[in-house]
């Protein structure tokens, strides 16, 4: 007799092998820098990590050289275009008018660069020439260029250089964010004075007043600390700028008189004089 239990022995194990496949596929391949795993540099995983949010994104462009090349790139950052096919193709072209597909660069044989601004990602290994280039393989070439404020942009074909012996490639370019050098936060010398300046002002200001107010318990615009001293060099400063703003010579006679004074004539020095004794 059969048990009953191998029917649902084998379905667990048929569940158990397709959760294991989707997994699989749902975890991509990432680029993987030529030569051992332990030659590394630190430079090149950083860059690596630094192009990580392109990774999501899919890039295609659109050829069309008259009626012999009529092609599409399709392109992604470290990962496979097409991740069921295992090819690690991570820049792909197909022939639009055929449907012929060409790997033009892998990212398991990846090369990383930087500048100042900007990244260059390299793809080796691709599908190998036919009579151009000696037969090599293919390789792409991805000029990465700083744009802030863009994730990823205008990704185009600048040429393809087949006409060489060796060392043949093709050139794209694009820009993005994370190309761009960190911002530099440093302030200036200016700054940094101003922002102490403007501090022990704030700190004058407002312990002047609680002192005033709390200690010596003044009222109204008494509370201001050094109240007096600045209201007379407020003063002192109007004069300043009246004195040196004045449009008219010091030395001119004033544009007023008293009321009456055009009337009054000089008095006489003897006018008290019968006043005195004999």
């Amino acid at each position: 007799m059969s048990s009953p239990c191998h029917p649902s022995a084998v379905l667990l194990v048929f569940m158990a092998l397709a959760v294991g496949v989707g997994a699989e596929q749902l975890r991509e391949r990432s680029c993987d820098v030529i030569g051992d795993e332990s030659s590394e540099s630190q430079m090149e995983r950083a860059l690596l990590k630094k192009l990580e949010p392109l990774s999501q994104i899919r890039f295609n462009v659109i050829v069309e050289k008259g009626k012999t090349e009529n092609y599409i790139y399709q392109f992604r950052v470290c990962r496979e275009v097409n991740s069921t096919l295992h090819d690690f193709g991570g820049l792909v072209q197909t022939d639009r008018q055929n449907g012929k597909t060409t790997v033009i660069g892998r990212i398991n044989e990846t090369q990383v660069f930087s500048g100042s601004d900007w990244i260059m990602l390299i793809y080796k290994g691709g599908d190998s020439y036919g009579r151009h280039c000696s037969g090599e393989k293919r390789r792409a070439v991805i000029m990465i260029s700083c744009k802030r404020g863009v994730t990823a942009s205008s990704f185009s074909i600048i040429s393809e250089e087949r006409e060489k012996e060796q060392e043949c490639f093709y050139l794209f370019e694009m820009d993005s964010s994370v190309a761009c050098p960190a911002e530099d936060s440093h302030l200036s010398v200016g700054s940094i004075l101003l922002i102490i300046f403007a501090s022990l002002i704030a700190v004058y200001i407002i312990g002047g007043f609680l002192y005033q107010r709390l200690v010596v318990g003044a009222k109204g615009m008494e509370q201001f600390p050094h109240f007096a001293f600045w209201q007379d060099l407020g003063n002192l400063v109007a004069d300043g700028c009246d004195f040196v703003c004045r449009s008219k010579p010091r030395n001119a006679p004033a544009a007023y008189r008293g009321v009456g004074d055009d009337q009054l004539g000089e008095e006489s020095e003897e006018r008290d004089d019968h006043l005195l004794p004999m």
